[in-house]
């Protein structure tokens, strides 16, 4: 009995043993939870404002380009977009005068500048305030056709894509070698490439020129967008944001970006900061750069709106890849390089698409000194582009281009076909509804063409621009050549002698001078100034009343022929001239 109670009493202890541990266990949990509950209300609310500062900074790294560029360096040669100008000795001026041989471009001080230079964002303070939506553009490949390139100018302008190209925009890189023969642009661009992301290399099997290797490119491209650039470009930062923005907003909008100089000789970069030029033509079928006219500023509610370009020059632009197939991509049957940019110019326009310039993206081009290799094709280029989209208009093209109308210029019935398909508008409306600042030729008959002597008559009126202005020379005489160009005038119905071969230029002569200058013709529409006035009479005298001279030709005392204004002298045949 005692044993059982005894027993009980043990059982009894530690059973209130037992609860005793159990209750404290429970108090210590229960503690224990309230704090977790309380780490992890405040883990939760730390990690829902981690996030929120993740978004942003995922936000901002989707500007990122593929690669960053190295530190600026101000003791590099050419930092900022700088010009180089070295001091050199006798073998390295001839190592420097040597590249530009080879090249047309001071290759010799392209060699020093680092292939990662940094180049001044110097563009207008609302273009660097915009922000983009990353995930809603378009990707983009970038399409870059050479031929013998440098092989810094090369490297630069493939590092300058890579290095201002946000990647998650930038599709790839897409070179393709037009059949080049120089030795480092083999196995060299190879390895060298290779150790680089999103940069393909397409050689060509035979030389194919800029149009199909261009064309080459873009079938192996898988970006939504195709943007073609030259191969010695430097691109500016914030280059390719607003040229996808365009085209997400219009598909069918052909965007260029503003194209920067770049000097061929101190690779100095030169910004255009303000508005830029916009692109044109002659009648010759040569691309110009104009001014912006009024009616365009008024039309653009602000300065950074992308800006209506009757032409591209033809080297740098981005459009919808689904846009360039339906649009016919290029003309296939353009040679070489030369007339595809008007050619393509005139269809966008046509065929109601729209081509414009974005004042936000800045690219730099190297202008070389001359052309780095022939074209003999542009002749041929140019007559494709007349006969397919010019409609009457292309006399006035043929009149200033006499060995045009002898050009073959293969079948067109394809690109013909397509202008049908598409339903494209007429040359007509191109000049009156996208480029009507566009002097239209009057080209009366008998009117228009060389000015031969009759005195002399061997020898042409003729005007030889100076190198970087239409104006600023004056009317000479020449050996007549039957080429138009140069010599190729229009007497019009105001009694203006107009040379517009390269633009609107008008023979004028000012008060006490008897040279024949040129200057810029008024705008239709606008009075026409007495010092530009002329009457060309059916005795074949050219009088101006103003000076009340005549036009004559003479010997100079060192028996070189040329031209003046001297009284008039009916009987003087110096002073007879005829169009031809």
């Amino acid at each position: 009995m005692k044993i059982t109670l005894k027993f009980k009493w043990v059982w009894l202890g530690k059973t209130c043993l037992l609860i005793s541990f159990l209750w404290i266990a429970y108090v210590i949990i229960e503690l224990s939870i309230s704090t977790v509950q309380n780490s992890a209300g405040q883990s939760s609310r730390e990690e829902r404002k981690y996030r929120t500062y993740s978004n942003v900074e995922e936000a901002e790294d989707l500007s990122r380009p593929v690669y960053a560029k190295p530190d600026i360096d101000l003791s590099s040669p050419g930092e900022l977009g700088k010009a180089v100008n070295l001091l050199l000795n006798a073998d390295e001026k001839k190592k420097e005068e040597e590249s530009v041989e080879r090249y047309a471009i001071n290759v010799y001080i392209s060699d020093k500048i680092s292939l990662h230079r940094h180049i001044k964002d110097d563009r207008m303070a609302e273009c660097r305030a915009r922000t983009f939506n990353y995930r809603k553009l378009p990707t983009t490949s970038v399409i870059i056709a050479f031929y013998n390139e440098a092989w810094s100018t090369l490297l630069r302008t493939i590092h300058s894509v890579l290095e201002t190209s946000p990647a998650v925009l930038l599709k790839e890189l897409i070179l393709v070698d037009d059949y080049s023969d120089r030795i480092y642009l083999k196995s060299q661009l190879e390895q060298y490439i290779s150790n680089l992301q999103r940069v393909r290399l397409i050689r060509t099997n035979k030389r194919e020129g800029l149009v199909r290797a261009r064309l080459i490119g873009a079938t192996f491209s898988t970006g939504d967008v195709l943007t073609f650039l030259d191969c010695h470009c430097e691109c500016v930062p914030g280059w390719l944001e607003p040229l996808l923005a365009r085209i997400s907003e219009n598909e069918t909008a052909v965007v260029c970006p503003v194209i920067d100089t770049i000097d061929w000789n101190t690779f100095a970069f030169y910004m255009q900061t303000g508005e830029p030029m916009i692109g044109g033509f002659d009648w010759r079928l040569t691309f110009q750069w104009h001014v912006v006219p009024d009616r365009e500023r008024k039309r653009r509610k602000s300065r950074i709106d992308p800006i209506r370009s009757p032409t591209m020059a033809g080297g740098l632009f981005a459009v919808s890849k689904k846009y360039f197939e339906y649009l016919g991509t290029y003309d296939t049957g353009m040679e070489v390089w030369g007339g595809e940019n008007l050619e393509l110019s005139f269809r966008i326009w046509q065929c109601r698409g729209t081509l414009e310039i974005d004042p936000c993206s800045h690219v730099g081009h190297v202008f070389p000194k001359r052309a780095p290799y022939a074209r003999p094709n542009f002749l041929q280029n140019t007559v494709r582009a007349a006969e397919v989209w010019m409609d009457e208009y292309k006399v006035h093209f043929y009149y200033r281009n006499p060995p045009a109308k002898k050009e073959k210029y293969g079948d067109i019935s394809e690109r013909k076909l397509l202008r049908d398909r598409l339903q494209c508008n007429s040359f007509n409306w191109y000049l009156k509804n996208v480029y009507p600042e566009l002097h239209v030729p009057e080209d009366r008959p008998n009117w228009h063409g060389a000015i031969r002597s009759v005195g002399i008559p061997s020898e042409c009126l003729d005007y030889n621009a100076p190198e970087h202005s239409p104006i600023g020379a004056q009317l000479s005489l020449f050996g007549c050549h039957g080429q138009g160009g140069n010599q190729y005038f229009e007497y019009t119905s105001k009694g203006e002698i107009r040379f517009n071969s390269v633009t609107e230029l008008c023979a004028e002569v000012n008060d006490g001078k008897n040279s024949i200058g040129m200057k810029y013709c008024p705008l239709d529409g606008s009075p026409v100034p007495e010092s530009i006035t002329w009457e060309f009479q059916q005795s074949g005298m050219i009088f101006h009343p103003k000076s009340n001279k005549c036009i004559t030709s003479y010997y100079t005392a060192e028996g070189r022929m040329d031209v003046e204004m001297r009284i008039c002298n009916s009987e003087d045949n110096n002073q007879i001239w005829h169009f031809e």
